[in-house]
């Protein structure tokens, strides 16, 4: 057998309550503190004999606290993404401090699209792996030379080297169960997300997306514009296995961009699932048929998260979005019909947008209802469509996608549609869709119904109004700022709080520029 490299996966500390760089969409703090599993992690984690997957964020662990295992481990393996990059930068160079001859290599969608760049912000990074890197850890991790192993760049007698790239995985089935890594590494009790049961475990059958949208980050990134799933028997396996290791889990979680791209895949699964007897919910797009609506209800499914993004038609198709706000508004229809419970989504300044966009949104999200809702700003991640869009039309105007305390920013701003404008609408449409009477009177009865839930509705609500009130911070923080500078557009991306000495806070574009690349 092989001997491998002692290897930590690690999901470095960042800004308080942030779980961006486990993978999740919306890479900001949230409105309610909520952690995702770090799944992109324990993929490879699963691959390679003896690791550790170490998630620092829901253990509130801090920097003091990972540096030290450096001393344990011959490679590393950070998790990143664009907010918190410059974090985790701080992390690799105190890893190095601990342990200089420790190997440290980045993987996540920021470093995937620009690895000679992410390479120069820092010499505590000695590799950063392309869009697929389970087998490309893997590899390294049993020892081979870097310049043999597909999917790389890496450092190498003072310049940058590229190995060629990894081709997409077609058979997801080689891929093993994350679930046993979670078992072993993970406390499933300290993950929350505020729609989900408590607790739950979320975990991929599939990757890729059919979709086009130009703000999505991990199709575009990562993942690819395929649907590339793992057999049905596989899914359905995996669960099972997870039931005997968490008989406490109340809900599972699909976390595949769109679960429901393939139908007749997606009500396999949930016969299978019926036959469990679990709950279970997923993502999907506002167009699933009801007669596949309700096979899926009928075998256990319990809610849908659901990306409307806008109630503006323009601005659907200005994204490639793909729906019709019609049918958006039949699929809830039918989907409240069966009782199935739906968590929206929207985006805040997507390209299109004005006043009355603004206005129309808010009024679509009150007229569809969802039992929950999530307000972002439209974050152009490098390596999607929007980026590239945002940058050749001038509308990026900021670096940093977050404030200091990790609070999502807004960075688009248009001609006839300022930043501050799109920043604020925010918080009018949490207020506008959560202190109505009917929403209200929803919540207070979930409560009074199921004590359990109450208290963690009452902890939320306390959250949340600390959420609204950080932000309101955010925004008189961003207005001073104006004022110094002599009446200036207002900036609601201040810089971005020093974690310690040389701190990089050019979270998009601003490292240093690469020397020249090699290609092998």
């Amino acid at each position: 057998m092989t001997d491998h490299l002692r290897t930590l996966f690690l999901h470095p500390p960042s800004f308080e309550g942030f779980d961006g760089g486990a993978g999740a969409r919306y890479q900001a703090r949230r409105e309610v503190r909520s952690f995702w599993y770090p799944t992109w992690l324990a993929q490879p984690a699963a691959l390679v004999p003896g690791s550790r997957l170490v998630d620092a964020p829901p253990a509130g662990l801090r920097l003091a606290d990972v540096a030290p295992l450096a001393r344990d481990y011959d490679l590393a393996v950070l998790h990143t993404s664009t907010p918190s990059f410059a974090h985790d930068v701080e992390v690799a160079a105190a890893l190095k401090a601990v342990n200089p001859s420790l190997r440290v290599g980045f993987v996540g969608a920021h470093v995937a699209v620009q690895r000679e760049r992410a390479l120069a912000a820092s010499p505590a990074i000695d590799f950063v792996a392309g869009s697929e890197f389970d087998f490309t850890i893997a590899e390294i991790a049993e020892g081979r030379p870097l310049a043999s192993v597909a999917g790389i760049s890496y450092r190498v007698n003072g310049h940058f080297a590229r190995t060629p790239e990894r081709a997409p995985l077609e058979d997801m089935d080689r891929l093993p169960f994350v679930v046993d890594v979670y078992h072993r590494d993970l406390d499933v009790e300290r993950y929350f997300i505020g729609y989900l049961l408590h607790p739950y475990v979320s975990l991929y059958t599939g990757r890729g997306c059919r979709s086009r949208c130009t703000f999505c980050l991990w199709p575009q990134t990562v993942g690819g514009q395929r649907y590339r799933t793992r057999s049905v028997d596989h899914v359905v396996a995996e669960i099972e296995r997870a039931r005997r290791l968490f008989p406490r889990v109340r809900e599972y979680f699909f976390d595949d961009d769109t679960f429901t791209d393939d139908l007749p895949r997606a009500e396999a699964i949930a016969r299978g699932l019926g036959r469990l007897g679990v709950t279970w919910s997923c993502n999907a797009k506002a167009n699933v048929p009801y007669e596949t609506l309700k096979v899926l209800r009928d075998n256990g499914l319990r809610l849908l998260l659901v990306g409307y993004e806008s109630g503006s038609q323009a601005i659907l198709n200005n994204v490639k979005k793909g729906i019709r706000v019609e049918r958006a508004r039949r699929f809830t229809r039918e989907a409240r019909s069966l009782g199935i419970k739906i968590h929206g989504t929207f985006i805040m300044g997507l390209p299109g947008e004005t006043r009355e966009t603004i206005e129309e949104t808010i009024r679509f999200a009150q007229e569809l209802d969802p039992d929950t809702l999530q307000v972002s700003l439209a974050a152009p991640y490098p390596g999607t469509a929007l980026h590239r869009e945002a940058l050749e039309r001038g509308w990026l105007h900021e670096d940093g996608l977050v404030d200091g305390g990790g609070v999502q920013a807004a960075v688009l701003g248009y001609p006839h549609l300022s930043r501050a404008e799109i920043f604020d609408s925010v918080d009018a449409f949490y207020r506008r869709f959560y202190f109505r009477p009917r929403k209200i009177f929803a919540i207070a009865f979930e409560m009074v119904r199921d004590p359990a839930m109450g208290r963690r509705r009452l902890s939320e609500g306390v959250d949340f109004l600390r959420f609204l009130a950080g932000r309101r911070r955010t925004r008189a923080g961003a207005a001073a700022m104006a004022r110094a500078r002599g009446g200036q557009p207002m900036a609601l991306a201040p810089p971005l709080a020093r974690v310690g000495p040389g701190a990089n806070r050019g979270a998009i574009g601003g490292a240093p520029r690469p020397p020249d690349v090699k290609n092998r």
